[in-house]
């Protein structure tokens, strides 16, 4: 790591880890939500908003630091594009809730219970990895595990995919589930953007 002569603002990383730390609080209502029935849903959603409410007051917070400090940690740009895509996920996840409880989806598609999984590791990853942002340190393996993820997530979402057009659904069954699938499958694409801008941190620190 280059050595540096000036001192830095450091309450980002607690930042980083508080928005990463809730984001993994929402994975765990996404898994919350795949045994509940019907009746419980609208609560499961309640505390999902108040989650991405709490995320979005974490990354304005970020924001406003971000604006206020003459010296960063590491470039402003992707501090920026840090909490962006942090704030991301946070987004997609309470997006799927709330169609689940909007469009009053009786039954979830099998397969959704991994796409679930494989975001619920993403989030412990991520969570694991933002407060070695402060050292740089075993880094390498988060973002080769949450590329892997990712692509597993891919393969998911196209096995959903050909499930809900094999003719077992009616038209706008398919439209309702696709929605909900889609947004789940961009949920992952966020943690593979998280991922990629820590490599990018890395690189340049290193």
């Amino acid at each position: 790591m280059r050595f540096r002569l000036t001192p830095r603002e450091t309450s980002f990383y607690d930042m980083f880890a508080a928005s990463a730390d809730n984001i993994v609080t929402g994975s765990k209502l996404l898994m919350e939500l795949l045994g509940a029935d019907s009746s419980a849903r609208a609560e499961i959603a309640e505390r999902m908003r108040a989650a991405e409410h709490a995320g979005d007051d974490a990354t304005h917070a970020i924001f406003h630091q971000l604006n206020s400090s003459f010296i960063t940690p590491f470039d402003r740009e992707d501090i920026y594009n840090l909490a962006s895509s942090l704030d991301d996920i946070m987004d997609f996840m309470e997006e799927a809730v709330d169609l689940v409880v909007l469009y009053n989806v009786e039954e979830l598609p099998k397969g959704v219970e991994q796409q679930i999984e494989v975001l619920a590791r993403a989030a412990e990853l991520t969570a694991e990895a933002m407060p070695n942002l402060r050292t740089m340190d075993n880094l390498t393996e988060y973002w080769i595990e949450v590329n892997r993820l990712e692509n597993q997530a891919d393969q998911i979402h196209r096995k959903l995919l050909a499930q809900l057009f094999n003719g077992k659904y009616d038209a706008i069954e398919v439209l309702k589930l696709k929605q909900i699938v889609d947004v789940l499958e961009e949920a992952a694409d966020a943690f593979e953007h998280v991922a990629n801008t820590v490599e990018t941190i890395a690189v340049k620190e290193s």
